[in-house]
């Protein structure tokens, strides 16, 4: 028997309101490892790749911050390969998916959440984002 959306979802709310930094479970039926934090090949940032390009001239207190809604691995495309769903300078309505969050195998839509244009990208195209993590701020229109 698998595990429903639904109990995903529960697993996933038992284990942010817990005090673990690391939980493996192992059935024959699930195999489950969730770690807090980055991955230990993260912890020392290399200069890899540039940040993600955002807007100077915007004050912060003036933007919406779009927050991770749960743990998981940030996409801003549906696919490798292809463009990223919201570039910085994009016009966004708040039904407008700006990213994927993808939590055991389950892509996850992210919407803007208000109408106006994309100020600032966070987070790195699949890096580990934490629940409340700031995803992207959208100047308000």
């Amino acid at each position: 028997m698998g595990l429903s959306d639904e109990d995903v979802r529960e697993i996933l709310r038992l284990i942010d309101e817990s005090e673990l930094d690391d939980l493996r479970i192992d059935t024959p039926e699930l195999q489950l490892h969730v770690r807090r934090g980055r991955p230990a090949s993260q912890e020392e940032p290399e200069a890899k790749e540039a940040p993600p390009p955002s807007l100077p001239t915007v004050e912060t207190e003036a933007l919406h911050t779009v927050d991770s809604p749960m743990l998981g691995v940030f996409y801003r495309a549906s696919a490798p390969g292809l463009p990223p769903y919201v570039e910085v300078g994009a016009r966004v309505e708040a039904d407008t998916v700006v990213c994927l969050i993808e939590v055991m195998k389950m892509m996850n839509s992210i919407e803007a959440g208000v109408a106006g244009v994309v100020a600032e990208v966070c987070v790195r195209n699949a890096e580990l984002v934490e629940y409340g993590q700031p995803l992207f701020r959208i100047e308000p229109a």
